[in-house]
């Protein structure tokens, strides 16, 4: 599957912004996904995945309450809405995708073998 994220940008603290991440290839519905993020001088982090059923899981603390994952399998797209954006949550931010014919889900990056470009969230203080 080939993905390609977009929507990321600048934005002042405590604004929202929405990536979306579209899916082409393959049979969309049948991948788990991931979202991460990774910052300059910093490990890639994990921030939540959501299954093909469209269930969000293992949320990471450093977005929950904040960022909501979903899906719309017939149009091949995923989303990641964030608001209450905090500077810390400046990083380039990556849509990930795995084959997972039981409809679970992975938090480890190198379960997921197919990766977006990743897009720019700047968040301004």
């Amino acid at each position: 599957v080939q993905l390609q994220a977009s929507g990321g940008g600048l934005v002042q603290a405590g604004g929202s912004l929405r990536l979306s991440c579209a899916a082409s290839g393959v049979d969309f519905s049948r991948y788990s996904l991931g979202w991460f993020r990774q910052s300059p001088g910093k490990e890639r982090e994990f921030l939540m995945a959501i299954t093909w059923g469209g269930r969000m899981k293992a949320v990471a603390d450093s977005v929950k309450g904040r960022f909501t994952a979903s899906r719309d399998n017939a149009k091949n797209m995923a989303y990641l809405q964030m608001i209450s954006l905090k500077p810390e949550d400046t990083a380039v931010y990556y849509c990930a995708a795995r084959w997972d014919v039981s409809g679970g889900y992975s938090d480890r990056a190198p379960d997921f073998n197919s990766w977006g470009q990743g897009t720019q969230v700047t968040v301004s203080s």
